[in-house]
This record gives structure tokens, C-alpha cells and sequence, in this order.
């Protein structure tokens, strides 16, 4: 059985040198590593942005899904079971809960030091409302969405995203999906290599560029918004420092 073994061996890393020679590589011989950013959002996010958030201070999580936040002192999301929008299951961790919309609330006006609010903005059907809830009941806080070369590349947000996102300087940017675009790609291929349990090259390509597949943004007392129609109609924030009440 040891001579059997060490033929194999041998076999394999001759195999080995003859793919690298000639540059070729055997993608999903082994399994795939643990990467940031896989099970949780916070561990990627805390690489690009200092959140200082101290420890006495009330931080509201609007639409904790399955990734809830882990500095959060209150949880939001709009539904308690799976749909379209989450196909995960709702985690709250045992902080406090509560099932709230977006567009209404149910807090008062600067009643949060820290608003934290990830991958949900694409999903709304009115950004302006959804935004200037935002900027209502917290002082200051975070935004992330999808960037559209994660849309587009994984081909998943037809019938779940319906804008695609940009931020510029204090302004996210909305436009709204035309049909071709939000079908993405139309191939799987990204995805299932991404997701696979073995490993392949893409992997450390999505993982080790979370910046890029996401748009994010620290905000301070207001943050402003342009939202484009497919209509033609546009609309557009006009805050600023001390103007900043919606």
C-alpha cells in the first residue's frame, strides 16, 4: 500500500510540474480556504472603515438580515422568514428586534449615534424615502450596497435589486435597472466557482476585493442622494452642513 502511495505521489508531482511549466492549473483539487467576508459582513467592512463606535453609544442596524451587525444596540429588517430580498435565515444574536420598514421608522428624529444600514438600499422601492429616514434617526452612520460589477457578474438581481448603485464623494447615486442589465451575465459560472467548496482562482479574486465589489460610505450628520428614472425623471439631495433636515 506505501509503494502504491508513494507512485501516486510521485505521479502527481510530476503532473505538477508539467502544468506549471506550461502554465496550466487544475482548478478544485483541494478544498477551498475560510475567507473574510464569507460568514459575516463586519469582518471586511472593519478593513476599510474605522467605525469608532464607543461603547456607550446606541446604534440602530436597519435590515439585519442574516448579517446582523455586531455593534448594534437595536435590530430592523422588514421581514422575520425568508423571501426574495433574504434567502437566509434572520439572525438577531440576542440583541433587541424589531420588524420595521425602511421608509417609516419607528424611532425618533437623531434618536441613534450610529446608523448602520448594508445591502438593503438597492432593494427599496423609494430611495429618496428610504435615505432621508436614514439621515432622520441617526447622527452619523455607514451605507453599503452592491457595486453593479457584483450584480452583473453573479447575475442575480433580476426580481431582488432594483437599482444599481454608485457613491461619489457624499452622495450615492441611484439608477434604476433597464431589463438587460439586471440579468447580468446570464451564466452561472461566476457564482458557482465564487461558491464552490473547492477551491478556485475566483475565490480569492471576489474575497481579497470587497471595496470594489461594494460600494460603502461613512456619513456624518446627513449623507446626499440622486436618484435616476427610467422615465427620464431624476431627483436630487441638496444637503449640507447645518441644512440637513429632510
Amino acid at each position: 500500500m506505501n509503494t502504491i502511495k508513494k507512485y501516486f505521489s510521485k505521479c502527481i508531482l510530476a503532473i505538477k510540474h508539467i502544468l506549471a511549466k506550461n502554465h496550466i492549473e487544475l482548478i478544485g483539487l483541494r478544498r477551498r480556504p475560510a475567507y473574510e467576508g464569507e460568514k459575516d459582513r463586519f469582518s471586511y467592512q472593519s478593513k476599510y472603515h474605522q467605525f469608532e463606535i464607543k461603547p456607550e453609544e446606541t446604534v440602530l442596524d436597519v435590515g439585519c438580515g442574516a448579517y446582523p451587525f455586531p455593534l448594534a444596540t437595536m435590530l430592523v429588517d422588514l421581514y422575520i422568514e425568508n423571501t426574495v430580498h433574504r434567502q437566509e435565515d434572520l439572525r438577531t444574536d440576542g440583541k433587541p428586534f424589531r420588524v420595521a420598514d425602511i421608509n417609516q421608522l419607528p424611532f425618533e428624529d437623531k434618536s441613534y449615534n450610529f446608523v448602520y444600514c448594508s445591502h438593503v438600499l438597492e432593494h427599496v422601492d423609494d430611495p429618496k424615502r428610504a435615505c432621508t429616514e436614514l439621515i432622520r434617526v441617526g447622527r452619523r452612520g455607514y451605507i453599503e450596497t452592491p457595486s453593479v460589477m457584483t450584480d452583473v457578474l453573479f447575475s442575480w438581481a433580476k426580481g431582488m435589486h432594483k437599482w444599481v448603485t454608485f457613491i461619489i464623494a457624499d452622495r450615492i447615486v441611484f439608477f434604476e435597472y433597464n431589463e438587460r442589465l439586471i440579468q447580468g451575465t446570464r451564466n452561472p459560472y461566476w457564482g458557482e466557482s465564487v461558491f464552490s467548496r473547492r477551491f478556485h482562482p475566483l475565490q480569492n479574486v471576489f474575497y481579497n476585493n470587497m471595496d470594489i465589489f461594494n460600494n460603502s460610505m461613512l456619513w456624518w450628520d446627513y449623507f446626499n442622494y440622486s436618484v435616476f428614472y427610467l422615465d427620464g425623471r431624476m431627483e436630487h439631495s441638496k444637503f449640507s452642513p447645518g441644512n440637513y433636515q429632510p
